[in-house]
């Protein structure tokens, strides 16, 4: 076995062969990263077709060889790891894994974990280790200071120090956990986020509507809604569909979702103003606790600077500052956006609280940057007894956004019906329509949202620092 130490300066004979089975985003991330460190014996390959696209690609850049397939990738290599969906990585596995060298270890990049490690268990050698992975972040995001969960599951502590040194020039932070762990935590992450994100689109999308342009979803909490819909939509189907569907917990949450967006909605029809209050005031406690009582810094910036990676504008006719309605309606607000029921929002959190999740709970330990954010919108929704007010109130007597509720109703449900299902063709279907409706969009967003993410993502961090003094201090 390769020194556990070894570091990228070490000489090239002394330097273990790193394998990367599947090269997508993520594949394609870990190859840059290791390789601009320094690691110089990386064999990566990808399904058999791509092979000389591939090749063509890297030819020439020191340290990546590009092999023929997962045999030779297996035979050669210390350290392998499956960048494969979780819809595959049992054929994938069962093919290449009895090739594995003799004492190497074994890692898969799957967001769900359960499948990947029947298929290790099942289809691997009994000789060789298994140390599994997760960067929990898409392939644009910066991997520094992100989550990257490490799994020990057949390993030695040697093989484990050898994995943490030979990921150290991604420079995440490394979470530890068990597969079940794993799956538990992501679900709880990830889940709702994403059923909410892929229901706003659909909606949209339904109502042949691009949300920026007609005023209503333009400055502050609508900005992050629209950038993260956006950016969910511009990557692939099958980050987001493992997830929903071989994820039990995360089925269960979905369908959860779009019961909660419906029951809301069902007291928005009927003006049930005490239901509806004493639900959201009952899920406000629940998930966020007592607002006076809460000592941890809030996540999201402030509205006016969210308000700079807005991709609309707010109408300047509709106020004699700018910031009024401007739908006719009587609503204008000063400098607060227009009247929102924030459905979404309130479904999210009313979710959590019908399964007694407790999203805080896994924030700092594994939440993704999009979690992050998310859950900060929420925040900043149910903290403020004024804004949650103000979301009831437009949810029962305001029909501005009456039409596009119904929509993200609809939307809602049928995600998650879909995932129920358990059909990826369907998923895949569902998703690419709706991907196809913004496509036109996705790099002007994509730009934005990076710059929204790390303005926020620094802006945490740097909060955090300043508590952490001051708790020192004390």
């Amino acid at each position: 076995m390769i020194r556990p130490d070894v570091t990228p300066d070490d000489p090239i004979e002394e330097q273990p062969t790193i394998g990367l089975i599947g090269m997508g985003a993520m594949g394609k991330m870990y190859a840059k990263y290791l390789a601009a460190a320094g690691w110089k014996k990386i064999h990566v390959c990808d399904r058999i077709e791509m092979y000389d696209a591939l090749k063509a690609a890297y030819d020439g850049t020191f340290g990546i060889t590009v092999l023929r397939d997962g045999h030779y990738v297996s035979r050669t290599s210390d350290f392998i790891v499956y960048s494969v969906e979780a819809e595959f990585i049992d054929g994938v596995v069962a093919e290449f894994g009895p090739s594995t060298k003799v004492g190497a270890i074994v890692a898969g990049q799957t967001s769900v974990k359960a499948p990947e490690r029947a298929a290790f268990e099942k289809r691997l050698p009994e000789d060789v280790h298994i140390v599994s992975l997760h960067s929990l972040h898409g392939p644009t995001v910066a991997t520094k200071g992100q989550p990257l969960v490490l799994i020990k599951h057949r390993a030695p502590d040697e093989a484990l120090t050898l994995v943490e040194n030979i990921l150290r020039p991604l420079q995440s932070r490394y979470v530890y956990m068990s597969y079940e762990e794993h799956d538990l935590v992501t679900a709880n992450t990830q889940a709702v986020t994403h059923a909410a994100f892929l229901s706003m689109g659909t909606a949209w999308a339904s109502a042949s509507s691009y949300p920026w342009e007609h005023g209503y979803y333009v400055g502050g909490i609508e900005t992050v809604k629209v950038n993260i819909m956006l950016r969910i939509f511009s990557n692939k189907w099958h980050v987001y569909a493992g997830l929903a569907i071989l994820n039990p917990s995360a089925q269960v949450q979905i369908k959860q979702f779009a019961q909660s967006v419906t029951d809301i909605f069902k007291l928005m029809l009927a003006a049930d103003e005490a239901g509806l209050r004493t639900r959201m005031y009952d899920a406000r406690s629940l998930v966020f606790g007592d607002p006076q009582a809460a000592r941890r810094t809030p996540i999201l910036l402030a509205e006016d600077i969210l308000d700079r990676f807005s991709l609309g504008k707010k109408d300047p006719a509709s106020s004699g500052n700018g910031n009024g309605n401007g739908n006719g309606n009587g609503n204008g607000h000063g400098n607060r956006p227009p009247a929102n029921s924030h459905l979404s929002l309130l479904a999210m959190v009313d979710c959590w609280a019908q399964l007694g999740i407790q999203p805080f709970d896994h924030l700092e330990l594994a939440a993704t940057p999009i979690f992050r954010m998310w859950i900060g919108v929420a925040e900043y929704l149910f903290r403020s007894k004024e804004r949650l007010d103000a979301a009831i109130n437009a949810a029962l007597y305001d029909v501005s956004h009456r039409y596009d509720d119904v929509e993200f109703v609809v939307a809602s449900r049928g995600w998650s019906q879909c995932v129920s299902f358990g059909s990826f063709e369907l998923y895949k279907q569902r998703f690419e329509e709706t991907a196809g409706f913004f496509e036109s969009r996705f790099e002007e967003a994509g730009k934005v949202g990076s710059e929204m993410l790390k303005v926020i993502m620094d802006s945490s961090t740097d909060e955090q620092r300043g508590g952490a003094k001051e708790e020192s201090s004390r």
